[in-house]
């Protein structure tokens, strides 16, 4: 029998403490998550990093990698962070510094890379321990005056060493390098933008603090991201997404045609949107290219080398570029959206969502405190350094009675001090002075570098106590910025541009995504639809499930769009490319669409948008509709005619010519003129004819030009001209004559 286990300290009751469960793993979990936002996903707004970025960006700073020195493996660099201020695994650490050196992923690097640190089609870095790396001059700026207590500092994981909450960020990071990342219950996500341009913005925002974020976009026209790409929103909507801090940019590929002579030509596309993987991007088109989604589209080859070139060939001379590329960008990531969600940390405690223009005053009220600091820092220096020049300029006037006192004096600190009334600090000075320095010259340097510092102090003093010279400190130094990162440089100028999105057929475009086939649409009697490939003239071999015959039949091509007309005055629309095949009976058409169950299939046709309808209820009321109207984008389709029970819609026919014939099921026809009826897009409609008992039978539209004609059961066609029609013809909503001799027994026109 095993040993019997019992708890710490014995196995009486007096160490267990009951938990609330409840209150147990709300309060672990809510630490979690503010370890998260705070520690780990959500950049800080005055210098635009994430703890392990800036604890990268500090590391190699104390190894002295400066932009002039060497570079270091990464192995040893990410070692380092991690020894000394980042407890976290490797990978993760090195993710981050490789992705701070790669040039398609930020606008401006933070770190400078040698070796293979990925490329735009989603390869990784190689391993740690072949690439190496330094920090740029945009770190070198973020860490201006790090060594001058600009900012405060705190204890690292282990208590051995200290680290910057924040660092000083002469540099705009958050809005030029942008930031994403996902927290607990919250995200964020900020593109890159032009620094020059925050530059402008920031300089502004000193002269007019109150400036609106309208102002502000006419300095930041929006993102500016690495890779490029033509930003294709609005104005308006570019300044409610800073405004609310919310939003988003669409962003396009940009190409252009490449002509290759004889009238023939390929597109180029020489830049991708942002975070799209070149070669994920190409592997997506190709799959529609065999899928056959892309009509417009022959081939798709990759000519990229140090650029990028994709090069997509046309299926012909003939096809419209501009309609081939919306084509593309609506099927593929050409054009991407990338969302604003200005989640940071202010004052680097409280997450929240900020407007563009109070991330700038929350910068620039940072770089503001990092100057006074500084100046503070310096002036302290100053004191103590104009404290032991003063005493050095004693000891040089009493040079011979300082010798003296050292070489006679047993301890010669206090009588010095008591003699000159001197400071430990002062007496320690002269005590520590070199003989080479009791030069006479030396006493003439020690003036004037008192004199300088004196200066110094004074002029150090005036800015600490004007808020004005202040900003016109950080003006300046902002001016600097801008003028190291112009756009007149190769890595400041603007890389996105910005464009209206081209005004393109939305139905050719439609049909540009869709491979164009020959299919005949057969709707059964109980509502199943099915496409056979190819036109089909003959109908009758057709097979139904048992009880079930044809409704209708008619050819149409895999681009055209099928209007579905139901009982209650419905209409569906589904595209020819959507429709099942023709092997089996096809599906019910209630599976597709939101058909209420007390009506039927009433007809379906191919939409023509230069068409319009006649549509016509059991009790004879009707108007006419334009078939652009009965087009419906959703399962839930549109009402057209409002018909209640018994009532129902039962004819639809094409307007044609100028008269409308109504024939009722009490065989009376009425002939009157087509103006009469009313257009409209939705509604009840008018009377056309009259009846006592019964309703509507059969409805024609024609010219009474050209007579009114019909075919009986046998085949044969009848015509009656505008002088033999004329004891029909009357106003519409009236009662009607008998039906002339030889009309149908069905009541039809057409047998």
């Amino acid at each position: 029998m095993g040993q019997e286990i019992l708890p710490p300290f014995g196995g009486d009751d007096n160490n267990i403490h009951p938990v609330d469960l409840k209150a147990a793993l709300e309060e672990r979990y809510l630490r979690y998550a503010l370890s998260t936002i705070m520690h780990r996903a959500l950049p800080d707004v005055r210098d635009g990093l994430k703890p392990v970025h800036r604890r990268i960006v500090y590391a190699m700073n104390d190894m002295g990698l400066r932009p002039n020195a060497a570079f270091r493996k990464c192995a040893k660099i990410v070692g380092e962070v991690m020894g000394n201020y980042h407890p976290h695994g490797d990978q993760s650490i090195y993710d981050a510094l490789a992705r701070l050196a790669q040039d398609f992923s930020q606008r401006y690097t933070l770190v400078n890379g040698q070796g293979n640190f990925g490329n735009i089609d989603g390869d990784s870095p190689a391993a740690m321990r072949y690439t190496e790396s330094k920090m740029t001059a945009v770190s070198e700026l973020l860490l201006e005056g790090i060594d001058q207590d600009a900012v405060d500092f705190r204890d690292t994981y282990d208590e051995s060493n200290s680290e910057p909450v924040v660092l000083p960020g002469a540099f705009p990071n958050l809005l030029a390098n942008g930031s994403s990342g996902i927290a607990v219950g919250m995200a964020t996500s900020i593109p890159s933008h032009n620094v020059h341009e925050v530059c402008d913005a920031a300089l502004h925002l000193i002269k007019h603090p109150d400036a609106t974020v309208e102002k502000l976009v006419e300095f930041i026209p929006g993102p500016d991201f690495p890779t490029g790409g033509i930003i294709i929103d609005n104005k308006d909507s570019i300044i409610e997404s800073y405004r609310t801090g919310r939003g988003g940019f669409r962003v396009r590929a940009k190409w252009e045609t490449e002509d290759l002579g004889r009238g023939g030509y390929q597109i180029i596309v020489t830049e991708i949107p942002f975070q799209v993987q070149k070669s994920r991007l190409i592997e997506k088109i190709a799959e529609l290219l065999i899928a056959r989604k892309l009509p417009l589209l022959e081939d798709i080859r990759d000519e990229s080398a140090e650029d990028i070139r994709i090069v997509l060939v046309p299926k012909s001379r003939t096809v419209d570029p501009t309609i081939l590329m919306e084509s593309m960008f609506k099927l593929t990531e050409l054009e991407s959206r990338f969302p604003l969600n200005m989640n940071v940390l202010s004052m680097g405690v409280i997450p929240r969502v900020m407007a563009l223009n109070e991330v700038l005053k929350e910068w620039l009220a940072h770089r503001r405190e990092v100057l006074q600091r500084r100046s503070r820092f310096r002036l302290a220096a100053i004191d103590r350094r104009l404290e032991i020049l003063g005493g050095l300029l004693i000891a040089y006037l009493n040079i011979d009675e300082v010798i003296r006192i050292i070489r006679e004096e047993d301890e010669p600190k206090p009588v010095m001090m008591a003699r000159w009334d001197l400071t430990d600090v002062q007496v320690e000075a002269i005590l520590n002075m070199r003989l080479r320095a009791l030069r006479k010259l030396e006493e003439f340097e020690i003036r004037k570098e008192h004199d300088e510092l004196t200066k110094e102090k004074a002029d150090i003093e005036a800015l600490l106590a004007s808020d004005e010279k202040q900003w016109q400190t950080v003006a300046w130094e902002i001016g600097e910025v801008k003028k190291k990162f112009a756009k007149a440089t190769e890595v400041g100028r603007r890389r996105t541009q910005f464009a209206e999105a081209p005004e393109a057929d939305e139905e050719a475009i439609q049909h540009a995504m869709i491979e164009k086939e020959p299919i005949t649409v057969v709707v059964s009697e109980k509502g199943w639809i099915r496409a056979l490939k190819g036109h089909i003239s003959d109908t009758s071999t057709l097979a139904f499930k048992e009880g079930d015959g044809l409704k209708v039949a008619f050819p149409a091509q895999t681009t055209d769009k099928i209007l579905i007309v139901t009982t209650g005055g419905k209409v569906f629309t589904l595209g020819g490319d959507k429709l099942p095949g023709g092997r089996g009976h096809g599906e019910p058409l209630r599976i597709m669409i939101d058909m209420e169950n007390d009506q039927d299939v009433l007809t379906a046709f191919v939409h023509d948008a230069a068409r319009k309808m006649l549509i016509v209820s059991t009790v004879g009321n009707g108007f006419v509709v334009p078939e652009v109207e009965m087009v419906a984008n959703t399962r839930k389709g549109k009402q057209i005619m409002n018909v209640s029970m018994p009532d129902e819609t039962k004819l639809l026919v094409p307007v044609t010519g100028d008269h409308v014939a109504v024939v009722g099921e009490n065989r009376k026809m009425l002939v009157f003129p087509l103006n009469q009826v009313p257009e409209m897009t939705r509604g009840k409609g008018v009377r056309l004819q009259r009846y006592k008992d019964g309703g509507i039978s059969d409805v024609r539209c024609f010219a009474i030009a050209n007579g009114l004609s019909w075919e009986d059961s046998a085949g044969r066609t009848f015509t009656k001209n505008k002088d033999e029609l004329a004891e029909w013809l009357a106003d519409r909503a009236t009662a009607g004559r008998t039906v002339p001799k030889g009309f149908p027994r069905s009541g039809k026109f057409a047998g």
